[in-house]
């Protein structure tokens, strides 16, 4: 009976939804009050003249339920617990030994979880920074130990299968030669002859060439061992290949993961204009806020995100009075705006790729050649710094709201500090394949397949330049802190001008802070194969950075005022990250299947390509592994596998609809709920209004 009148009550509700009006103010107090009722016969009543032993049935049931997941009043909470302390149950080995277990376990698992928050990383420094910043400030340090833990991790996967084995195995197991090459293809020797100058071994360190390129660092040092014994057989090319691929499918889960409890939290408080209103009155507020500046700031904050809704709505309004003339001006200054920032972004990519060309051709020793090598890191770094600079202006100009404002630079600044990276590459490829060479250039791949005269390891030479825009971005945050923060916080400071004051204090704008955080790391995923220690490289490199932001955040910058919910949501930086994921997968992709490996250097030397390791090594496996594995390929296995996944899908896409309808069904109460507080004001009105001349009678 009860379910049949929440359904009535739930047509009801929708029957408003779909409407084209509200119901009249008597029937949205009637499904108010009918509303109330069942909200009361759902409340959870705890049954104080039951016995245990029947207490004992109902949990027999199902599982125990915790008091804290009841929605009760604290003070009933508390005379249950009381009750049930007194009580003494009577019940059976089995159900006290169950009873037991249930209690070891919940214990074991809140002992764990102390002990894990005990030892997190930064646990302290976060809780100070979110104390005084704020939850937004403090999302980008969130993040970052996300992406140092992620680095080690994988670190220690790539150790753990491909760096120790090869140390270990280095001078035991047989290599395979190969033999049937040319004799020019063969040369590789990155060992400097002769005496050595001293500055040079600093140069080699900040380029990564001489003792640095000839280490484990890169890939051109791996041999292909492949180690054979009557127990035990260990082969390091396909070790190097499985890993790189688990590498990257285990930071895919780890994102995955991190997103999906974002977008609960996304589902959970809507989209509307309206539930943006209400979240931002009755919980924007945070009370990790310490001390009155903290306070300040975050009343400016939400201040001035109410600003931006009013601001939106206005805009909004505005749009929709424009005149058809107006409109097509507006969209023709839009159309004009959305050119001109394309032609930055396509002259940052020009640059970047004629740095590139003119870096990889001229061979220069000394200063001049760091400064030639680094050209490319120079051009890109110079390019994500100055035309993001010019797109927020662009994009005020387009007069789009704040928000969408916000949101256009912020693709803009995604869309060249990704593409860069791929330009860069191209330009590498194109010249070690010689692709649209001339006749000449063309010539030098036709007997190796690719350039050996320049590139005699090609994999390295991209890993180098990979580890030079690593250690340049490290570099560049390095200096920003020393030569323009901290001068910039004691001149406005100690320096009591107007133009000091009008410029102020740096603002720790989130948005590009992580927009950096990316990029570095989607830097390491597309150098990962050639330069297999770039993720212990960039963990250091986050670790330093951490205590650096920590630095500058407290002594030299203040929080931006100017947040918004897009710039300040995991949800879309967590996609920024999948969006360089899948640059550095594709560049994977690439190198394993499309260009020939090195034949002078690496563990695939002796292969046409990369990923011919796997079929070799598949067909060397046992009968027994390889039926089995045909079998995980085959139709009889996909096929319940694909069914089962459309199952589960199917389940889980219904599962979001009915907690959605949930929602809908929620917002219409609430709705309904101030409709009825709008009549009752009414009538208080008017009773008020009779009563007046009643009195003065």
């Amino acid at each position: 009976m009860a379910y049949e009148l929440q359904r009535q009550d739930s047509h009801r509700v929708y029957d408003y939804i779909e409407g084209d009006g509200y119901p009249g103010d008597q029937q949205s107090l009637r499904l108010r009050r009918g509303q109330s009722r069942m909200s009361n016969q759902n409340y959870h009543q705890y049954n104080w003249s039951s016995t245990p032993a029947e207490q004992d049935e109902e949990s027999s049931s199902g599982p125990p339920r915790d008091l804290r997941s009841i929605p009760m009043p604290m003070a009933l909470k508390r005379a249950t617990r009381q009750v049930q302390q007194m009580q003494v149950p009577v019940v059976s080995r089995r159900e006290s030994w169950k009873r037991k277990k249930t209690k070891s376990l919940l214990k074991l698992k809140h002992g764990i979880r102390e002990f894990l928050y005990f030892f997190s990383l930064w646990r302290s420094s976060l809780q100070k920074i979110g104390g005084n910043f704020g939850g937004g400030v403090q999302s980008y340090f969130l993040f970052l130990r996300f992406l140092v833990v992620l680095n080690f991790v994988s670190f220690l996967l790539i150790a753990g299968f491909v760096l120790i084995p090869s140390i270990v195995f280095r001078h035991v197991g047989s290599s395979l030669v190969n033999n049937t090459g040319p004799e020019e293809c063969m040369v590789y020797d990155p060992n400097p002859q002769g005496l050595v100058v001293f500055y040079s071994y600093f140069l080699d360190l900040l380029s990564g060439t001489g003792f640095m390129e000839y280490s484990y660092l890169f890939y051109g040092f791996y041999n292909n061992t492949i180690v054979v014994d009557s127990n035990f057989s260990y082969n390091i090319p396909l070790a190097y290949i499985l890993t790189a691929v688990f590498y990257f499918a285990f930071c895919l889960i780890c994102i995955i993961e991190r997103m999906g409890t974002a977008a609960r939290v996304a589902v959970a408080t809507g989209g509307s204009a309206v539930g943006n209103y209400s979240l931002i009155v009755f919980i924007g507020w945070d009370y990790g806020c310490l001390g009155d500046r903290a306070t300040k700031l975050k009343q400016k904050n939400i201040h001035y995100r109410l600003q931006v809704d009013l601001e939106e709505e206005r805009i909004k309004k505005q749009a929709a009075t424009l005149t058809s003339a107006q409109k097509i001006v507006l969209h023709s200054l839009r159309v004009f705006m959305v050119l001109v920032s394309s032609g930055l972004i396509v002259a940052a990519f020009y640059g970047i790729f004629e740095a590139t060309t003119y870096s990889q051709v001229n061979d220069v020793k000394g200063i001049l050649g760091l400064i030639f090598q680094y050209l490319p890191s120079i051009v890109i770094t110079a390019g994500n710094f100055v035309v993001p600079l010019l797109c927020d202006q662009i994009a005020l100009i387009e007069r789009y709201s704040p928000s969408t404002t916000v949101i256009v630079a912020l693709l803009r600044a995604v869309f060249l500090r990704l593409v860069s990276l791929g330009v860069l590459l191209y330009t590498l490829w194109s010249q070690i394949t010689c692709e649209g060479g001339s006749d000449h250039t063309n010539n030098k791949c036709t007997l190796c397949q690719y350039d050996h005269m320049t590139y005699q390891c090609w994999e390295t030479r991209v890993g180098q330049e990979m580890y030079k825009l690593t250690l340049f971005d490290f570099l560049i945050n390095i200096a920003m802190l020393v030569l323009v923060e901290f001068p910039r916080r004691m001149v406005v400071d100690n320096w009591s001008n107007k133009l000091a004051q009008w410029v102020g204090r740096q603002e720790f704008v989130v948005s590009s802070n992580v927009l950096g955080l990316v990029y570095g790391q989607t830097v390491v995923w597309t150098g990962a194969l050639f330069c297999p220690l770039l993720p212990v490289i960039n963990t250091i490199k986050f670790f330093i950075i951490f205590y650096c932001k920590k630095i500058t955040l407290f002594n030299n910058c203040r929080p931006a005022l100017k947040t918004f919910r897009s710039t300040t949501s995991t949800f879309f930086f967590l996609v920024v990250l999948t969006f360089g994921w899948g640059l550095g997968i594709v560049v994977m992709i690439y190198s394993l299947a499309q260009i020939r490996p090195s034949m002078s250097c690496g563990p695939f030397r002796f292969l046409p390509i990369m990923w011919e390791i796997v079929p070799t090594s598949f067909y060397n496996l046992t009968k027994t592994t390889q039926e089995f594995l045909f079998f995980i390929g085959s139709q009889a296995f996909s096929i319940p596998l694909f069914v089962l996944s459309c199952v589960l899908m199917c389940y889980f896409v219904a599962l979001a609809s009915v907690y959605g309808k949930s929602v809908a069904l929620l917002r219409a109460q609430l709705k309904l709920e101030g409709r009825d507080k709008q009549f009752l004001v009414k009538q208080i009105e008017q009773f008020t209004r009779k009563q007046i001349p009643n009195q003065h009678d």
